[in-house]
């Protein structure tokens, strides 16, 4: 049995395999547009850090989607708590990126 279902065997909503890959596959396809971007002009200037730093943060927005979407049967809760992931992923890309509401330095 595998753990990504609960031990389920596939049958339970929630991750499994196909929720792992399109997770995967939806966190590579978003992390190619700064990467080919950064062929073609200057102004996108990624660190491999920046990579992973995005990388754990659209992963894990990714998962807790599918799950949200895959454990609640109410669609009032799926969309409030998809709304929460979409609203927290935001702040802290925007936090990331420029610091918003925290400045740190100089």
């Amino acid at each position: 049995m595998s753990t990504l279902t609960g031990g389920h065997g596939g049958n339970a909503p929630g991750l499994g395999k196909r929720s792992v890959l399109r997770v995967l596959a939806g966190t590579g396809a978003i992390l190619l547009l700064p990467l080919l971007a950064m062929q073609f002009t200057r102004e996108v200037n990624w660190t491999a850090l920046d990579f992973v730093v995005a990388a754990v943060l659209l992963l894990g927005v990714g998962f807790a989607l599918e799950l949200a979407v895959g454990k609640l049967a109410n669609m009032k809760q799926r969309l409030l708590w998809v709304a929460a992931i979409v609203l927290a992923f935001v702040y802290l890309w925007a936090e990331l990126a420029v610091g918003i509401f925290f400045h740190f330095g100089s």
